[in-house]
């Protein structure tokens, strides 16, 4: 699936590009063209703002996470004592007491579903933020470097055109992190 993705993205910018591959060859003889490769994938993983947005979700999440797991084992325990006690006792008692492990079973899932919907919404949210960050930081590096293009997907990048080392050196100097070692 993933490959027929990739494939039909391919399709589109080759379509795109086509008709701009004249004036390119015109453009060419004239000046060099400058052409460079970034990995926006490896970027948002890599990046010290990566690094902090999953610390602060992973914060921001802890309380409910610990009070979920509580609640959780609060559950195996009167689950487990039903289990022990269950023979011994009478049948409204056994029938209150299975409906009541029903309805806590029902409700522990329910925020377990809450919690990881909340928890995806935010990674949504701090991924878009940080994904606006990177294309800003890969189009200073562009502007600065004087790329005439810069691409993000190819299906194969001579190692010269990379650099995803050098934009990812430019997130950590906004975050004041030491910097990687440039890969060229």
């Amino acid at each position: 699936m993933l490959h027929v993705k990739r494939l039909g993205q391919l399709v589109v910018i080759l379509a795109l590009v086509m008709p701009l591959l004249p004036s390119i060859a015109q453009a060419q003889t004239a000046k060099a063209l400058k052409i460079g490769f970034v990995n926006v994938q490896r970027l948002l993983i890599e990046s010290p703002q990566a690094n902090a947005a999953n610390r602060a979700l992973e914060n921001e999440f802890a309380p409910r996470q610990r009070d979920l797991l509580a609640k959780q084992k609060a559950f195996k325990d009167r689950a487990d004592k039903f289990q022990k006690d269950g023979a011994v006792m009478g049948a409204d008692e056994r029938r209150n007491a299975e409906n009541d492990l029903r309805r806590d079973e029902r409700d522990v899932a329910r925020q377990v579903e809450e919690l990881r919907e909340d928890l995806n919404n935010r990674k949504n949210e701090e991924l878009g933020k940080l994904r606006i960050n990177v294309l800003r930081e890969i189009e200073g590096f562009a502007k600065q470097g004087g790329f005439d293009l810069i691409l993000s997907d190819g299906l194969y990048v001579a190692p010269g055109l990379d650099v995803t080392a050098q934009v990812l050196q430019g997130l950590q100097s906004q975050n004041g992190a030491p910097k990687a070692p440039a890969k060229r």
